[in-house]
This record gives structure tokens, sequence and C-alpha cells, in this order.
């Protein structure tokens, strides 16, 4: 299963699974990133860090070490 850190720019993925704990676990999904929810990959700066995305009509910036935590298709 991949990542979501995996996912090259300008590709659209489907969220299957948030890992992590506790209040980590928590702020991602109150970013609105949560299971079955489709992500599109906009940008990812030159060092990796972050990752620009649009989720549900809106652009979102998440840390590479977060996207680590999320498994999608």
């Amino acid at each position: 299963m991949k990542t979501l850190k995996e996912i090259k720019v300008n590709e659209t993925c489907k969220i299957v699974k948030i890992n992590g704990q506790g209040p980590v676990k928590r702020r991602i999904m109150d970013m609105g990133l949560t299971k079955g929810t489709e992500v599109f990959v906009r940008k990812v700066a030159p060092l990796g860090d972050p990752i620009e995305l649009k989720v549900r009509g809106y652009e979102l910036s998440i840390r590479k070490a977060d996207a680590a935590l999320i498994d999608v298709e």
C-alpha cells in the first residue's frame, strides 16, 4: 500500500486509512482528510516539504511527516 507522501504531482488518490495516534491523527482529520476522501496532489515544495493538496475544492498544505501516515490507493 502507498502513502500520500509517495503520490506524484498531478495525481489523484483516495484515502484508505490514517495511521498515527491521538493529537496527530486528530490534526490530520481536522484538516478534512478522512477515509474515502479524494485528494489531488497539486505541488510539492523543492525540498519535499510541504506537500500542497486539493481536497473537497480547497487547497491545503501538509507536512511530509503527516503525509507518510496516510495510506492511499
